[in-house]
């Protein structure tokens, strides 16, 4: 089990707990109620912890390396998950996976970042940052989803778009604008899920949809902590004060009228109850799919549009006569 910096005092409980277990497996001593008091306090402990979250402690939640990625929500909340692979452009891009579900029984394309799950696979999917191949096949699946009629889900976790050189060389910003124009006409419904970092272009080249949703510990930002501290202090060093300054966390975002709603999680994060966690998303995702496909697609897309057009606050100047 991996602790956070914050959860020390969880650990040193857990190490209590383990002990204690190891007494009891020898059967020297009877310490089933002993065992059940750490737990107890253990989970007040949580509660006490996860009551007060920062900015900072929620973002390295949505970091923790435990943490259900976009493969485990499609292979535990669907009957059937297929990958579908390539862009027919080129290429394939690791960081995005995509295909088609049996979702009770309803056909869906998911479309999602993969981080990887040790080591060698995080470098396999180059950390969850994809390269223009990669919105370009979650396009195809996109368009491929209009032409027979399925919802569209996207799982959103990424700490950006690969920036590369090599990848803005192969068009990074035209692929992400191109899925936007795309998505904002998108005849099916289309529903976003940040799951664990939305940062940037990198979220928002899958990340426009009919509704958007964050779990309850993730963030969604023009920009990570670290890198706007470099920028405003030129260190790292900052990276709290910069979680806090962005609100960047779900209640923020869902005050901004950013988002639509928060899917809570489990006590202490998903990667705590990753099977709970899958459970409340697919409810979550089959109570919002069954409103969406009844609209018309037509209003589906004005409203989607309109939703879109709202967003932010801006002052138009008067006009000033030429010459003064």
């Amino acid at each position: 089990m991996t602790f956070m910096d914050f959860e020390k005092p969880l650990e040193a409980l857990y190490e209590q707990l383990e002990k204690l277990r190891e007494v009891g497996e020898k059967g020297e001593v009877d310490v089933t109620e002993m065992i059940r008091e750490l737990e107890h306090k253990i989970q007040q402990k949580r509660k006490d912890i996860f009551a007060n979250l920062t900015g900072w402690q929620k973002v390295q939640l949505s970091r923790h390396p435990d943490r259900p990625y976009t493969l485990y929500y499609a292979n535990t909340i669907c009957q059937k998950f297929i990958e579908l692979h390539g862009d027919r452009c080129g290429g394939e891009d690791h960081a995005i996976v995509s295909g088609m579900a049996n979702l009770d029984g309803q056909t869906v394309v998911i479309i999602g970042h993969q981080k990887g799950v040790n080591t060698k696979m995080r470098q396999y999917r180059n950390f969850g940052m994809a390269n223009p191949e990669g919105y370009r096949k979650a396009l195809r699946l996109m368009k491929l989803a209009e032409r027979f009629g399925f919802p569209v889900i996207t799982l959103i976790d990424t700490p950006g778009a690969f920036p590369g050189l090599e990848a803005e060389q192969r068009g990074q910003a035209e692929a992400i604008a191109r899925n936007l124009f795309e998505m904002a006409q998108l005849r099916v419904p289309i529903l976003c899920y940040i799951i664990g970092e939305g940062a940037s272009g990198g979220a928002l080249g899958i990340g426009l949809g009919d509704r958007v949703f964050m779990l309850e510990y993730t963030w969604y930002s023009v920009i990570s902590p670290e890198s706007c501290s470099s920028i405003l202090w030129h260190s790292w060093d900052y990276k709290e004060q910069a979680a806090d300054a962005l609100k960047l966390d779900a209640d923020h975002m869902l005050e901004f009228g950013l988002i639509d709603g928060i899917v809570r999680e489990p006590l202490g994060g998903a990667h705590n109850a990753p099977e709970e966690m899958a459970a409340t998303l697919k409810q979550h995702i089959l109570h919002e799919l069954a409103a969406l496909v009844k609209q018309d697609p037509d209003e589906r897309i004005t409203a989607r549009i309109a939703k879109y057009s709202k967003m932010g606050h801006y002052r138009q100047l008067p006009t000033t006569p030429a010459g003064k």
